[in-house]
C-alpha cells in the first residue's frame, strides 16, 4: 500500500469505539474471576493462576480483539492505492521520422538510436501485448497496425524514411484513430478547416454518424497508451495540445519522449539547412494533460533506459483498490490462531 487509507463506509469505524469497552469487561471479569479463587482457593487454583499460565491467558482474547478491529475495517471497505499488474492490451509507438532525425547529437544518429530502442522495448514487452506503430513527419501514417508479431513491428521499424516537416499533433490524432478506429476522428477534416466533403455517387450509401461522444476523466483509460517520441517542434498540422486534449478526452495516456538537445543546432541535407530544437515544454504539457510522463533523451543510451522505465511503468501501474478481502482474510487468520492456541494451553475455545 503505498498511501493512506480511504473508507467507502466510514460510518462501520466508529463501532471500533467498542474495543476498549471488551478490554475493559475482560478485566472485570478477571477480576471477579480472582476474587472468587481466593474464596474457594486451592493448590490447584493458585498454580494455575502463578508463573508461564499468566501470560499465556491473555494471548488469546488479545488476538480475538485484534481480529474484531480487522473485521470492523474490513465492513468499512478500505480503498488503498497499490501496485498491480496492468491490463495494458495495446501500445502505440509514434515515431517522429522529420528530417532533423539525422542528426548525429545521438550516435549514430537520432533516428537509428530511436529505432534501436525501440527494438529493444518490443523485446521486453510480454506477447500478448500488441503494438502499434505511427510514423510523422510532415504528416502520419499508420506503419504497422497493432499486432504481437514481433518480426512485423521490427520490419515497420527498419523501413522509417525520412521526411520534411513536423506533425507532432498528427501523430497523437492518428494513433487514436488507429486505437478507435470506429470514433469518427477525420484527421483530414482537422487539418484543413475549409476542408469540403469528398464527392460521391448519388446511389452510394452515407455512412452513419459516428455516435455522440462523452469525454472521460484523462487517464481512466487502462487498455491501451500512446509513446510519443520526437526531436523537434511542431511545423505544420494540428496543434499538439488540441491532439493532447482529444487524448486527455479519451483517457489515453501519452508518455513523451524528447531526443537531441534543448539548445538546438543547425542541420544541412541536399543543398537546405534548417534549426532544429527540442520543445520540451510543449512535450512536459501533453504529457501532463494526458496523466502522462514525459523523459529526456540525451544520448543512445539515455534512450534505452527510457523505454526499459516505459516497459516497467506500463507492466504495473498503481490503482485505487478495495482491500476489504485482505482485512477479512487477517481477521479469520487472528481468529483461527487464538482459537487454535487456547484450545492448546487451556483445553477450551477462549
Amino acid at each position: 500500500m503505498t498511501s493512506p487509507l480511504i473508507f467507502l463506509w466510514p460510518h462501520f469505524l466508529w463501532m471500533l469505539l467498542l474495543l476498549p469497552v471488551l478490554v475493559a469487561l475482560y478485566f472485570w471479569f478477571l477480576s471477579r474471576k480472582k476474587k472468587t479463587a481466593l474464596r474457594f482457593a486451592s493448590l490447584s487454583i493458585i498454580k494455575e493462576a502463578v508463573g508461564a499460565q499468566r501470560w499465556r491467558r491473555h494471548v488469546p482474547p488479545a488476538l480475538f480483539l485484534l481480529s474484531l478491529a480487522a473485521m470492523l475495517l474490513a465492513a468499512a471497505r478500505p480503498l488503498a492505492v497499490i501496485s498491480l499488474p496492468s491490463n495494458q492490451e495495446t501500445i502505440i509507438l509514434a515515431m517522429d521520422v522529420s528530417g532533423s532525425m539525422r542528426a548525429t547529437d545521438v550516435e549514430p544518429n537520432r533516428l537509428v538510436a530511436a529505432q534501436n530502442a525501440a527494438k529493444a522495448f518490443l523485446t521486453a514487452l510480454p506477447r500478448n501485448v500488441k503494438v502499434g506503430i505511427v510514423a510523422f513527419a510532415g504528416s502520419a501514417q499508420v506503419a504497422q497496425l497493432p499486432t504481437v508479431n514481433r518480426e512485423d513491428l521490427v520490419r515497420a521499424i527498419d523501413q522509417f524514411q525520412l521526411q520534411r516537416g513536423t506533425a507532432i499533433g498528427n501523430g497523437i490524432v492518428m494513433s487514436l484513430n488507429t486505437l478507435f478506429p470506429n470514433s469518427g476522428i477525420d484527421l483530414q477534416q482537422m487539418g484543413n478547416n475549409n476542408a469540403r466533403p469528398a464527392s460521391r455517387s448519388i446511389d452510394q450509401p452515407t455512412s452513419p454518424d459516428p455516435k455522440p461522444f462523452t469525454p472521460v476523466a484523462p487517464g481512466s483509460y487502462g487498455s491501451a497508451a500512446i509513446i510519443l517520441l520526437t526531436d523537434g517542434q511542431r511545423t505544420t498540422g494540428v496543434d499538439s495540445l488540441e491532439a493532447a486534449k482529444m487524448s486527455a478526452d479519451r483517457g489515453v495516456r501519452i508518455y513523451t519522449v524528447g531526443v537531441g538537445t534543448v539548445a538546438g543546432e543547425t542541420i544541412g541535407f541536399e543543398g537546405w539547412s534548417m534549426r532544429v530544437r527540442l520543445d520540451e515544454d510543449t512535450l512536459k504539457a501533453i504529457a501532463t494533460a494526458t496523466e502522462g510522463e514525459y523523459f529526456y533523451a540525451g544520448t543512445a543510451e539515455d534512450l534505452k533506459k527510457v523505454y526499459a522505465s516505459l516497459g516497467s511503468r506500463l507492466l504495473v501501474e498503481k490503482k485505487e483498490t478495495e482491500v476489504s478481502a485482505l482485512f477479512a482474510l487477517a481477521a479469520a487468520l487472528l481468529a483461527i490462531i487464538s482459537g487454535s492456541l487456547s484450545l492448546v494451553w487451556f483445553s477450551r475455545v477462549l
